[in-house]
């Protein structure tokens, strides 16, 4: 897929010196990922819940196939202690080293928490904390992507998530990537229908 990209905090400088490696492999999980492939698992995940309308399934579990296979722990928790392992909320998309993932096709509701969570596993905190983060990614779809994807209308995308950011500076303080997925080249959701390009 296609995608542009925000760094904050710096976050492309310290990733270029200090974690290219993990970086690189999540670009690379995100640039293979093919028109094809997101097709097949839409179509595949449509037979099994025909009231599957946008591509975020298709593409969340693309992405964690490509992690996964480069080692990537997928959902590890923030805090220790059973109350908090035990919850989603408080648990990120992915981590390896000191890089933590979120995936975010959210309501634009969930917007603040997926900004916040990788803040609080960077940060000291009074509960015992599982993970520790030193650098953030947000994955995301663009309006784009929104549009050609048959996402709800009331999803928080790139374009939201980066305005965030700006009053948000302060509390913000692990650095960030935002990368916001474009729209496939060769198909876009319409109708519910496969035919010539559309799915």
């Amino acid at each position: 897929m296609n995608f542009i990209s925000h760094s904050h905090k710096h976050a492309d400088a310290i990733i270029e010196k200090h974690y290219h490696n993990e970086y690189s492999e999540i670009i690379e999980a995100v640039k293979t990922i093919s028109d094809e492939e997101i097709k097949q698992k839409f179509i595949t995940g449509k037979k099994i819940r025909p009231g599957t309308k946008s591509l975020s399934e298709a593409i969340n579990l693309l992405l964690k196939e490509k992690l996964i296979a480069k080692a990537w722990t997928p959902e590890p928790p923030i805090f220790k202690g059973e109350e908090y392992e035990k919850k989603g909320r408080w648990r990120l998309d992915f981590a390896k080293n000191s890089i933590s993932i979120e995936v975010a096709f959210n309501h634009r509701e969930a917007t603040a928490h997926n900004i916040i969570k990788p803040v609080l596993a960077s940060e000291l905190n009074h509960i015992s904390k599982k993970i520790q983060t030193k650098v953030a990614v947000i994955i995301t779809a663009t309006d784009a992507l929104k549009g050609a994807g048959g996402f709800d209308n009331a999803i928080g995308t790139y374009e939201l998530f980066q305005s965030y950011l700006k009053p948000y500076n302060q509390i913000v303080t692990v650095p960030l990537m935002l990368i916001g997925l474009c729209e496939p080249e060769t198909f876009h959701i319409k109708n519910k229908e496969v035919n010539q390009g559309k799915l």
